[in-house]
């Protein structure tokens, strides 16, 4: 039988190649419009969970659906260079629907509805509709309402069609698990390591030939200097991913282990958190800083 620890084990080393990722609700280039988690159990010690982070990236995605999986018996997942990545995204709004109602990070005010799931649901321009839904525009423009509040404003009125679909949360889970148990909302922690490559003298030596090189042989600093900035770094990337680890991996604090629990044993009366749940909008402002 498999036990919490091993399931903690799981969460807190997530990484299965460079290109995974924890939850993580406060990402400085999405502002976050929602939240869920999806637990999963089967026969066999078969664990999963699915985390949806749904959000707005002015970068030039629009309102995306990012889906995190976890687990000890993932399959079909995505690959980025070469390597496995335990998230995807869904876009549920219809994408030459969103780009003609939107000028930069703002709705046009003539923008009538967006197509989501294939249903037509309207937009308001109404600033007491979004009043009235706990969403104060910031309006750096008057009447301007930007693309994050739209979301907010609709996942209130329309929740299940910004949901992942059962098909999306099994598309690397499989389909013998059975869904046991969705969190809407729960005390999280962001947990975020930078991940840094080791290089030995030589790579480092090597690197540094290579810049200057493509410098033209004019560059601002010699190798020491250059080699005694990357090791400084490397101190202060080692120091900071030592305090994530010790403050903010799943295991550290009641959640996760209360998850672990219900996983364990199959038991979900057992996940009766004690902690306040901190992962609406509000409690994230500086998501989608950058």
């Amino acid at each position: 039988m498999i036990t919490e620890g091993q399931i903690l084990a799981k969460l807190d080393d997530y990484k299965l190649g460079y290109y995974c990722q924890f939850v993580e609700l406060g990402h400085v280039y999405s502002y976050l419009i929602d939240s869920r988690l999806n637990i999963f159990k089967g026969d066999n010690d078969s664990w999963a969970i699915a985390a949806e982070r749904l959000g707005y990236n002015p970068r030039g995605s629009g309102i995306t659906l990012d889906i995190c999986f976890f687990g000890n018996c993932l399959t079909n997942l995505e690959h980025y260079n070469g390597q496995d990545t335990n998230y995807y995204t869904v876009s549920p709004i219809e994408w030459n629907d969103f780009n003609d109602t939107v000028d930069g990070e703002v709705l046009k005010p003539d923008a009538k509805f967006w197509t989501i799931r294939g249903i037509q649901i309207e937009l308001s321009h109404k600033k007491q509709d979004y009043l009235n839904a706990g969403i104060e525009l910031n309006e750096y423009e008057p009447d301007e309402i930007s693309l994050e509040e739209v979301g907010r404003l609709l996942i209130t009125k329309h929740r299940n069609l910004f949901r992942a679909t059962d098909e999306e949360l099994y598309k690397s889970i499989p389909n013998s698990l059975k869904k046991i148990l969705v969190i809407d909302e729960w005390y999280h922690r962001d947990f975020t390591e930078i991940v840094q490559p080791t290089m030995s003298d030589e790579q480092l030596r090597s690197t540094y030939d290579f810049n200057k090189n493509l410098a033209g042989g004019e560059y601002p600093l010699n190798y020491e200097t250059f080699a005694s900035m990357f090791r400084q770094q490397e101190k202060l990337t080692s120091k900071y991913n030592q305090n994530q680890y010790q403050d903010n991996r799943p295991s550290s604090y009641e959640t996760w282990q209360l998850i672990a629990k219900v996983i364990a044993t199959g038991d979900t009366t057992l996940y009766k958190p004690t902690l306040k749940p901190n992962t609406h909008w509000k409690n994230w402002p500086d998501s989608g800083s950058l």
